[in-house]
């Protein structure tokens, strides 16, 4: 094995420049890609290349014994790389002297690949670039184990491409998700169960995002703790493209601090600079980020912010972050004007992350959007209400919309099992809201219920049939007739007609399941049992 070298600028006796204060360790020889990037490049900074020109993944449980001794086909994650450990220059020194190297080891990844091929297949994920589902991992596993186990041992386990899909997002572009192999995303999350607790509890206690026992709740519950205190300004920073921007340097040189196992180092790098397959079919080299998809992208994404979160805590702000979007909280406008200049450098420069200026501002906090919510003090008591952001009442009425359509073809029982999936998972989220929102919630019931009553009718078709269902409904013969019949009402006209509701009550559709959202709410609310008064017996 050779050794490491450090790669970057030299003098004329080939000894390494002095490095800035913003620029990272440097990397392994074999970890350098030949070629500079060209701006005109696809996202990514690699070349595009026909599939059929790329070494493929090697088919581990698709290899029979005549042909278990041939070698490895060439990685698609970048060049073989040396195991040895790093150059001792190229480690960056620890600012805690009492940190020292984790004893993390590849050993011990291959003791979670059992368990950790559970948790991706309890995901029933999507297959790969390779096409093999869960299912054919799972008919092969037990002979996959042991040469799995045997490749990652060893240092020749290569990772497999990944596989390129665009979601759109709510203000209309798209997000790219990375979608690894099933066999890749396995061990993935055996790496993720052997590190996350090595940095889990040396992350910031504001970090919310992407860790056990924490979640947009806790976030929010923290920032109304701030917005209580007084600290009514945020600056709300929103990283732009973070999981496709991020070094791999700097990411490798963090990593490199604690983990110390060259060959996990070494098989992370691969991850990182494994091609990605568009949905056109070709091949594209990644040459920054993460791809956002696998299992430990979320916990390579929370090592690299935490240097934000550290920095900040050092000035002493009081912030919350959720992934990659941050919220500092400040007494004044012009104090949030202040920080926002300075954190920008600092993500810029030292980070090497661009700040979205277009989503980031500095105002009040009851104006921000902050994982679906916004922040509220009133002016009489003090009192802080967690209330629904423009946002989220936006994407609700769409998805409402969506799921009671006025064709819905199948019965209306089906559509109300369906909607109430979608509304109990939804106040499980939202249940955290204040009794300011109480009135919302009841306007969406009542938004439902006339939605479901316009389908009813289409249903019912002809005016004949629904004056007739109408009057068994408890509608009175001449209110029913009149009212349908006066004038030329569409559908959405006759679903808030008074006669309607009264037939179409409350009652009608609860009866068929429908579950209210307001009820839901109170459901979650904390009881409060207040002490008995005592009474005295008299004569």
């Amino acid at each position: 094995m050779g050794s490491a070298v450090a790669v970057g600028p030299t003098t004329q006796g080939g000894r390494p420049m002095t490095q800035q204060s913003n620029e990272g360790p440097a990397v392994l020889q074999g970890d350098r890609k030949a070629a500079v990037t060209q701006r005109d490049e696809p996202p990514g900074g690699g070349k595009r290349t026909p599939v059929n020109q790329q070494a493929r993944q090697l088919e581990l449980f698709c290899k029979s014994a005549d042909d278990s001794s041939a070698p490895a086909p060439e990685a698609d994650g970048g060049a073989d790389l040396p195991l040895s450990k790093p150059a001792p220059h190229a480690v960056p020194l620890l600012q805690n002297k009492d940190k020292r190297v984790s004893p993390a080891t590849m050993e011990e990844v291959t003791q979670q690949l059992r368990a950790s091929f559970q948790k991706v297949a309890s995901n029933r994920g999507a297959p790969g670039p390779d096409g093999q589902s869960i299912d054919e991992v799972r008919e092969h596993l037990e002979e996959l184990l042991p040469e799995l186990t045997e490749n990652l041992l060893q240092g020749s386990y290569r990772p497999g491409a990944i596989r390129r899909v665009w979601i759109p997002k709510a203000d209309g572009s798209q997000r790219g998700l990375g979608i690894p192999n099933v066999i890749d995303r396995m061990v993935q999350e055996a790496v993720r169960r052997v590190l996350e607790p090595l940095y889990e509890p040396t992350f910031h206690a504001s970090s919310h995002g992407f860790r056990p026992g924490r979640s947009c709740q806790t976030a929010i519950a923290e920032a109304k703790g701030y917005v209580e205190e007084g600290y009514e300004w945020v600056v709300d920073l929103d990283l732009k493209q973070f999981f496709d921007q991020v070094p791999h340097q700097r990411l490798m040189s963090r990593l490199t601090e604690r983990v110390g196992d060259p060959r996990l180092l070494v098989l992370i790098h691969r991850w990182l600079k494994a091609k990605v397959v568009l949905p056109d079919g070709v091949k594209v080299g990644n040459e920054q980020g993460v791809p956002q998809g696998g299992p430990l992208s979320p916990l390579l994404s929370n090592i690299v912010l935490d240097e934000l979160d550290r920095e900040l805590a050092r000035r002493g702000h009081r912030f919350v972050r959720y992934a990659d979007d941050s919220n500092i909280y400040l007494r004044s406008e012009r104090a949030g004007q202040r920080v926002m200049a300075s954190v920008t450098r600092f993500i810029e420069r030292r980070l090497r992350l661009q700040v979205n200026v277009d989503k980031s501002a500095v105002a009040r906090a009851e104006e921000r959007h902050f994982v679906g919510f916004r922040l509220r003090r009133e002016p009489l008591d003090g009192a802080v209400e967690v209330l629904l952001s423009k946002r989220s009442k936006k994407r609700i009425d769409e998805r409402i919309r969506k799921l009671t359509p006025r064709n819905w073809g199948s019965s209306l029982r089906a559509c109300i099992t369906q909607l109430n999936g979608y509304l109990r998972g939804w106040m499980g989220f939202f249940g955290i809201c204040t009794g300011k929102e109480e009135r919302t919630f009841a306007y969406l019931d009542a938004h439902i219920r006339r939605r479901l009553r316009a389908i009813q009718l289409k249903h019912w078709k002809r005016r004949v049939t629904m004056a007739r269902r109408l009057i068994k409904l408890g509608v009175r013969r001449r209110t029913a007739w009149r009212r349908l019949y006066e004038g030329r009402k569409s559908l959405w006209a006759l679903s808030h007609d008074p006669a309607v509701d009264r037939g179409l009550r409350n009652a009608y559709f609860a009866e068929r399941g429908l579950v209210s959202l307001r009820d839901l709410w109170h459901a979650q609310q904390p009881v409060i049992d207040a002490p008995v008064q005592l009474s005295l017996a008299l004569g």
